[in-house]
């Protein structure tokens, strides 16, 4: 009973508060509504460039002129054998794949006959033996096709970095055998495409399977052509001098060259300066490195290891810093041939080093230590008298 006049003496205090929410809040949510209507709309993230001015014909690809004109013939008469495309990365390797793909069978049957696989995907001996082998598996209808598409009768596997499948060679070279056998077997009905950067790492049983195409490195004419390109569709303007520093630090990968400069573009605005692209990428300044070179011809050490301690400090990666020094000891003239071996044989063997997680300090004054020897003539090993 006493609780039932407990609730009976709440409920009106609640109808009562209930009520006032009711009646007051039109002033409150026409506030929240005019908030909403004045708020800064949402800017939509711009689509990377690299995907925007990907080629969607194989006619469109640069500066491969015998691959295009050999992919020419098979796209007319849709007789496709295996494919093994290999070469530098941002050449055109998986453009040209998904290119082909694209133009044999259209956006309509695309999905159904086309299995793309990467290196971010699981690709170990049991997805071999699974997914690649169903698929590879399921036959495929042969009745012409209407249409602007030629749509043979056989599906496509695309296996995009084919050499780094898995970590463990053997592993690779067993999943390779696994995927020989699968191409043995299923050969009228699917067809293979191999993208890789070192066809060393693809086994000759594999490899003698596909029709091999090699992918040149740009050239400076090509890259800079593409990339004026973009900048006139994109409202960008380069003068010749970032045209050619784009050139050189992206070293013939034209989707490295793109994303520096839709990197450059977001930061700088449409006026973008070789300094700007030099940031942007994280190359060490040349001056830097002529500045570490220096110091380590003039047979100091102490000002050696000084410039060392000025490169870690300001954060310049050491791999990078070795590839650039190289290019400058390479076209040195002041330096024999003889001393430029022994410096580059350091610098291979550093280079090893930082790959394999070496203090980045240590190495760089291994390669300032061994140009000072080097260039002074002292002998590579230190004696010692007891």
């Amino acid at each position: 009973a006493q609780s039932d006049k407990r609730e009976k003496a709440v409920l009106p205090c609640n109808l009562e508060t209930l009520h006032t929410q009711q009646s007051q809040p039109s002033t409150e949510l026409g506030s929240e509504r005019s908030e909403e209507k004045t708020m800064a709309p949402v800017l939509q993230s711009s689509q990377p460039w690299v995907e925007k001015y990907r080629p969607k014909q194989v006619k469109d690809v640069a500066h491969q002129d015998e691959v295009v004109r050999v992919l020419t013939n098979t796209l007319e008469t849709s007789s496709c054998p295996h494919m093994l495309f290999y070469g530098p990365p941002g050449t055109g390797k998986t453009t040209t794949a998904l290119a082909i793909a694209h133009q044999l069978f259209g956006p309509e049957h695309y999905k159904s006959r086309v299995l793309e696989l990467n290196a971010s995907d699981d690709r170990g001996i049991n997805v071999v033996r699974t997914k690649i082998k169903d698929f590879a598996a399921v036959a495929v209808d042969t009745r012409p096709h209407h249409g602007n598409y030629p749509c043979p009768p056989f599906k496509i596997i695309i296996l995009d970095e084919a050499d780094s499948m898995t970590e463990d060679a053997q592993a690779s070279s067993l999943l390779q055998n696994a995927l020989r056998r699968t191409m043995e077997t299923y050969s009228k009905v699917t067809r293979f495409f191999f993208i890789c950067n070192y066809i060393s790492r693809i086994i000759e049983p594999l490899a003698s399977r596909c029709a091999k195409f090699r992918f040149k490195p740009l050239s400076e004419e090509i890259m800079s052509s593409r990339i004026l390109h973009i900048c006139k569709e994109e409202g960008i303007y380069l003068d010749d001098e970032a045209v050619s520093t784009l050139g050189t630090i992206s070293q013939g990968d034209l989707r490295r060259a793109i994303t520096y400069l839709q990197g450059a573009a977001r930061l700088y605005g449409s006026s973008i300066s070789s300094n700007d692209l030099i940031n942007v990428s994280g190359v060490v300044p040349q001056s830097v490195v002529e500045s570490f070179f220096a110091a380590c011809k003039s047979g100091n050490f102490d000002k050696a290891n000084k410039e060392v301690n000025n490169v870690i400090s300001d954060g310049y990666p050491v791999s990078q810093m070795v590839s650039q020094l190289f290019d400058v000891v390479v076209e040195a003239d002041d330096i024999s041939d003889e001393q430029k071996a022994r410096i580059c044989k350091n610098m291979g063997s550093v280079d090893k080093c930082l790959v394999d997680g070496a203090d980045e300090y240590l190495q760089l004054l291994d390669i300032a230590s061994n140009i000072i020897k080097a260039l002074h003539n002292m002998p590579e090993e230190f004696t010692y008298e007891c």
